[in-house]
């Protein structure tokens, strides 16, 4: 059994906002060893902290800019300057097919909101928290739609590169993981700046995870981020959790393992509290690492488990 990375997914969202910087800082506190960053681009290309290219779904943005919407009545970050992105406030995610909010049970959107954060600011944030604890967290990016942003005219995987290696993260030995779903973004970072920066080669649930494309993923990637659903099997006749075999699979192929995304008020079918799902990654499966919402119960379950 290994000691697992506790990567807080979009900080520590199920109790504050996505990406603000309250629910990072209670993630650092709550004891997470890396922060994630979803990285999208403004039209004047800053580079924001934020899971979507849309602003709709977790801001203000219709009420503040109603007639700035493309054909499939979306606002999209990419068509605003940073300095409009500023004015906007930023709450709970809502459900755009209700309208209601996602995670009913989650800091309410009448309680208020965060501002926007850039990755600059964040990488800042992060240093300072580590200057200040004497801990240190390491920061894991991910270049969101990189295609999908070139065809805007915008090369994000530039943009992030220059920002990390301004702030010294592409330096052998810093904490650090990138990641992407789209692999041919991997393949070019890593023929850009070498072996020493570690890639994540994220796979959605949907993925066919063939031999071919794990012996490909180990020629740029330091491991994989799999939907749990690739990892967990379902029951056997006794009805006890089953495991794939994607674990052995990757490691025979010297892969680190992060699956995502560890959430306790969103247990995957068939897992009746969360101690439970974690008991199967942790302790049955030995991950590398995990994303979750839930820094705190993943760091109680790890400290309790003794790894």
């Amino acid at each position: 059994m290994t000691r697992p990375l506790i990567i807080a997914h979009r900080g520590a969202c199920a109790y504050l906002p996505e990406h603000s910087r309250g629910a990072k800082a209670l993630a650092y506190g709550m004891g997470a060893d890396y922060l994630e960053q979803d990285i999208v681009a403004t039209r004047d290309g800053e580079l924001l902290v934020l899971h979507d290219e849309t602003l709709d779904d977790v801001s203000d943005v219709a009420d503040r800019f109603s007639g700035r919407v493309r054909d499939d009545g979306r606002h999209y970050c990419i068509d605003f300057d940073l300095a409009e992105i500023r004015m906007l406030t930023f709450r709970e995610r809502l459900d755009p097919e209700t309208g209601a909010q996602r995670f009913p049970d989650r800091y309410p959107r009448v309680a208020g909101g965060f501002p926007v954060v850039t990755l600059e600011d964040e990488i800042r944030f992060v240093a300072q928290m580590n200057r200040s604890t004497g801990r240190e967290v390491g920061i894991y990016p991910e270049i969101k739609s990189p295609a999908w942003h070139l065809e805007q005219g915008f090369d994000l995987t530039a943009a992030v590169l220059r920002t990390l290696e301004r702030a010294g993260y592409l330096a052998a030995g810093r904490k650090i993981f990138l990641q992407c779903f789209d692999p041919p973004t991997l393949k070019a970072v890593r023929a850009e700046v070498g072996p020493t920066l570690p890639l994540i080669q994220l796979l959605s649930s949907k993925t066919a995870i063939t031999d071919a494309l794990l012996d490909d993923i180990a020629t740029y990637a330091t491991g994989i981020g799999p939907a749990l659903a690739l990892i967990r099997g379902g029951r056997d006749a006794q009805g006890k959790h089953r495991l794939t075999d994607l674990m052995s699979r990757a490691r025979s192929r010297g892969l680190l393992v992060h699956p995502y995304t560890f959430r306790a008020d969103a247990l995957p079918d068939g897992f009746q509290c969360f101690d439970e799902l974690l008991e199967l990654f942790i302790e049955r499966a030995g991950v590398d690492g995990l994303f979750t919402d839930c820094t705190d119960r993943v760091a109680r379950y790890r400290a309790a488990a003794g790894t």
